[in-house]
């Protein structure tokens, strides 16, 4: 039995800063990776997914230059192996760093292999055993595979990343932010593209109005969507792949070159040996926790995709904080404290925090809307992009912001001056008196502010 002072089960964007600290705290600490440094956002999610948008939007813009007044002599095309080697040596680079910042850092101890709980506190990697008072779940999640795709060729977030050509067709049964974001980029490389969802309308998280204009957008780029299509499986036939579709209308059928399973996520909690512990998981498979990231075993905690609490890189880095900040820095940080956030990688991308208008109206709030296209703001008209629209909700007695939504051009980093203005937990007012600069898109969330209206 090897005897430490702390455990961390896995590499993720919570495991490698709270190994680090634990070490850093005097702690004799062991960190267990299974498989790739970094997790999934590294290896299979922001970090190479980002990449292939850049490449996409690449020749996106190569294609729309006449816009602008640019001309290029010749055909654009998609080299798939060069956008390939150019992900692949971004994750490299990333993975490689988190790999040798570990086995770097004193007072810490790296396990390559398959973590498994044995009993309470009592880990096995391999043919060795591992005890500590303090463990640390952090291993993340995958995708999830529905019935009836068992026998059929797939592609998953993770297997989608080996591609170096271009599909002819690529089907996507998922039209949710992963398939959202693979479908647009695809489209731009050159496939042929269907996203089938099962709801009648995209995200069916979001309001409405996003989902309508995501949806207008895609179909411009030539995106094919069925709607309230549930997939009753799918089958191989001659090279192709078959999706078979219970709907009200359209074809009971699609065909295509390549399928990508896009329908949502798991916990990778199952083959962890949970059940020789105290801690419990729910339904789904993810793993209990209360405000400050313990689970149901004394002396466990979990982070990041496998809680439930969050499943983005940026929360599952807020968990590492979280819990560190309990345990070393005398700060009662909580999951409570947390106001979500998040962005959706199509292009133009949206950024998102708080309330939709849907919470909004069930909170029963006396609550106030504003609301500006992307075709009315200066700044957009002059870069081309004004597709989209930004708009915000504020509590009127209170005066706070309750949420917003920016779906344009830059909208992922636009949206962080609402976010920090609702940390700092300032009234509307503040940002609506404030003094932008011209011309710039951001300069229309004060014009926005200034002209709400009461929320039907």
């Amino acid at each position: 039995m090897e005897q430490f002072d702390a455990i961390v089960i896995g590499t993720g964007q919570a495991g490698p800063s709270l190994a680090a600290r634990c070490a850093e705290e005097g702690l004799n600490t062991a960190v267990i990776e299974r498989d790739k440094f970094g997790g999934t956002c590294v290896n299979t999610g922001c970090t190479p997914t980002k990449a292939l948008v850049a490449s996409a939007r690449a020749a996106h813009m190569a294609n729309r230059m006449n816009d602008f007044g640019v001309e290029i002599d010749g055909s654009i095309s998609v080299d798939m192996e060069k956008v390939k080697a150019r992900k692949d040596a971004i994750v490299k680079e990333s993975t490689e760093g988190v790999e040798n910042w570990l086995k770097s850092t004193e007072n810490l101890t790296v396990y390559e292999g398959h973590a498994r709980f044995e009993d309470e506190k009592i880990l096995s990697v391999g043919d060795k055993k591992l005890t500590a008072d303090k463990i640390f779940i952090n291993v993340g999640g995958r995708a999830f595979i529905p019935d009836g795709f068992e026998e059929v060729d797939y592609l998953t977030n993770s297997s989608i990343m080996e591609l170096d050509q271009v599909p002819d067709h690529l089907i996507i049964v998922g039209g949710s932010y992963i398939g959202l974001e693979f479908g647009q980029m695809y489209r731009r490389f050159g496939s042929k593209v269907t996203i089938v969802e099962m709801a009648d309308r995209l995200i069916p998280k979001e309001d409405e109005d996003v989902s309508n204009a995501i949806q207008e957008i895609l179909e411009d780029e030539g995106i094919t969507f069925r709607l309230g299509a549930e997939c009753i499986g799918g089958s191989n036939n001659n090279g192709q792949v078959v999706v078979n579709l219970d709907c009200k209308e359209g074809s009971p059928q699609v065909t295509g070159s390549h399928l990508l399973l896009a329908a949502g996520r798991r916990p990778n909690t199952d083959d962890l040996g949970l059940e020789h512990t105290a801690v419990k998981t729910n339904e789904k498979g993810f793993i209990q926790v209360d405000n400050q990231l313990q689970t149901t075993a004394d002396g466990i905690w979990a982070l990041g995709d496998c809680n439930g609490e969050g499943a983005f890189t940026h929360t599952a880095y807020n968990d590492f904080e979280i819990v560190a900040a309990n345990l070393f820095d005398d700060n009662p940080r909580r999951l409570s404290d947390r106001i979500m956030c998040y962005g959706l990688y199509i292009d133009p991308a949206l950024g998102r925090v708080g309330m939709t208008e849907a919470q909004a109206k069930e909170s029963d709030r006396n609550v106030l809307i504003g609301k500006r296209p992307m075709s009315r703001i200066a700044r957009a008209k002059e870069k081309g992009e004004t597709k989209g629209f930004m708009k915000i909700l504020v509590d009127a007695d209170s005066e706070k912001i309750l949420g917003a939504a920016i779906l344009g051009i830059e909208g992922d980093e636009i949206i962080h001056s609402i976010i920090d203005m609702m940390y700092a937990d300032e009234p509307y007012t503040t940002i609506r008196d404030a003094v932008h600069i011209h011309p710039t898109v951001s300069e229309l969330i004060p014009t926005m502010l200034e002209n709400l209206e009461p929320l039907d």
